[in-house]
C-alpha cells in the first residue's frame, strides 16, 4: 500500500521554492466502525477529523439475520458516508441466520437471501464483508463498563461469573448495562427467542457446525467471484465455548481448517487481535504469518489478562495490555497485508457518553497509535 503526497513548499530552501516535493511512504488503510446516525453517538464529521482515518466500516444495523438488503438502502448508506468525505471500506456485518448455522431444512432459503444481499452489495462496489459464525451470541461480556485504575471504563469478561448465570438472562444483563444504546449482535427481537435458539443448537457440535459452515461458504463463493467480494470470517469472542455452545474459529489450527475449505482467495479471515487475544495461548503474529494472503480485514486492539478465563479490554498500546502490538503490526506488514484495519473496542474516557466499546476518543487514540506503528515499521 502506498500513496503519494505532494507539498507545494514556500520559502523552504533555495532551489526548491515553489517546487513540489514528492514524498513516498507506505501507509495503512485506517478505518473506524460506524453504526449509523440512528444508533451511534459518534458522527461521521467526528470521524473525518481523526488523522489518517479515511474509511468507514458499517452496515444496515436495523436488518435482522436472514433479511434481504434493499438496493436503495445500500446506496443511501454509501452516499451518506461519501458525502462526509469518507469511503465505505467494508460491511460489518451481514449477519447469518441461525437456520444456516444449525443446518435446518430452511437454510437454502436464507442462503439465497444472503446471495441476493451480496449481489446488491457487489453492484454498489462493495468488496469486503466481515461476518461471524458464532451460535446464539455474537460476542459475550460480563461487564460493559468495568472501572479501571485510571478512571476509564471498559468491557470485561469473567468466566467464573458466566458459570453462575442462566443463559436466558444474558440479554437482560446486557441491556441493563447498555446505557440505552443498541448493541450489535444483541438485537432484542432475536434474543427474545433465546430458549428457542438454544433448543435449535441441541445436537449441533463443533463438527456439525463446521459442516454447516462449509456448506454456506461453498454456496456463496460463485457470487463472491462474480463481484470480487472478499468474505472475512471473524474469530469467536471469547475464544472458547460459552454456555456449552460450539466454537469453530478460536485458534490457528481451526483458522487453517476454515481456510482449507476452499482455495478461493475470496474466502478469507478477519484477524481480530482482541478476540484471538482472549486466549493467551494464541500466538497472534504466528497466526498472521500462517494465514498470509487470506487475511482481508484486521481489527487491532489489546486485552489485559487478569486471571484464567478473565480479561478486560485495555488501551491499544502494548504497555497497557497483554499483547505485543508492534509484533502484530509487523506481522501484518511483513505478510503484505493490504486490507482495511480498524481500531477495535476502546475504553470509555474523558466523560464520553457512548455505546460500550465504541466511543470516539479512545478509538481515535488507538487509530493514531496503530498508524504510528505502521509508519515506523515501513521506514
Amino acid at each position: 500500500m502506498a500513496f503519494y503526497l505532494f507539498w507545494q513548499l514556500k520559502d523552504f530552501s533555495p532551489g526548491i521554492v515553489n517546487s513540489p516535493l514528492l514524498l513516498y511512504f507506505n501507509t495503512v488503510k485506517m478505518t473506524m466502525r460506524w453504526f449509523g446516525k440512528n444508533y451511534d453517538s459518534v458522527s461521521l464529521k467526528n470521524i473525518r477529523q481523526v488523522p489518517g482515518v479515511t474509511g468507514i466500516i458499517s452496515s444496515l444495523y436495523g436488518k435482522l439475520p436472514g433479511e434481504v438488503w434493499e438496493k436503495e438502502e445500500i446506496a443511501a448508506l454509501k452516499k451518506e458516508i461519501e458525502d462526509a468525505g469518507l469511503c465505505l471500506a467494508g460491511i460489518e456485518s451481514v449477519n447469518i441466520h441461525d437456520d444456516i448455522k444449525t443446518g435446518a431444512p430452511s437454510r437454502d432459503k436464507y442462503i439465497e437471501n444472503y446471495i441476493t444481499t451480496l449481489t446488491r452489495l457487489g453492484e454498489e462496489g462493495m468488496s469486503l464483508v466481515c461476518y461471524n459464525f458464532m451460535p446464539v451470541f455474537d460476542w459475550t461480556r460480563t461487564k460493559l463498563a468495568k472501572l479501571r485504575g485510571d478512571g476509564s471504563a471498559t468491557m470485561s469478561y469473567d468466566q467464573s461469573e458466566i458459570d453462575t448465570i442462566n443463559p436466558n438472562d444474558m440479554s437482560s444483563l446486557m441491556e441493563r448495562q447498555s446505557k440505552g444504546f443498541a448493541l450489535a449482535g444483541w438485537e432484542p427481537e432475536r434474543l427474545a427467542r433465546l430458549k428457542e435458539l438454544f433448543a435449535m443448537y441441541e445436537g449441533v457440535d463443533e463438527e456439525k457446525l463446521f459442516e454447516n459452515y462449509k456448506y454456506f461458504i461453498e454456496s456463496i463463493m460463485p457470487v463472491c467471484d462474480k463481484y470480487n467480494i472478499n468474505m472475512a470470517i471473524h474469530p469467536d469472542d471469547p475464544a472458547w465455548s460459552v454456555f456449552g455452545l460450539p466454537r469453530i474459529v478460536t485458534n490457528q489450527e481451526k483458522l487453517l481448517r476454515i481456510i482449507g475449505i476452499s482455495d478461493n482467495a475470496h474466502h478469507g479471515v478477519t484477524v481480530c487481535t482482541g478476540s484471538l487475544g482472549t486466549d493467551p495461548c494464541n500466538n497472534i503474529p504466528a497466526i498472521i504469518h500462517s494465514l498470509k494472503g487470506r487475511i482481508h480485514f484486521a481489527h487491532v486492539r489489546n486485552v489485559l489478562h487478569t486471571a484464567p478465563g478473565k480479561f478486560e479490554e485495555s488501551a491499544h498500546f502494548s504497555g497497557d495490555g497483554s499483547l505485543d502490538m508492534f509484533a502484530i503490526m509487523k506481522a501484518l506488514y511483513d505478510t503484505g497485508f493490504d486490507g482495511p484495519i480498524r481500531p477495535d473496542h476502546g475504553r470509555t474516557i474523558w466523560g464520553e457518553v457512548c455505546m460500550p466499546g465504541y466511543g470516539l476518543y479512545d478509538r481515535a487514540l488507538g487509530a493514531s497509535y496503530l498508524i504510528g506503528l505502521w509508519e515506523a515499521i515501513s521506514h
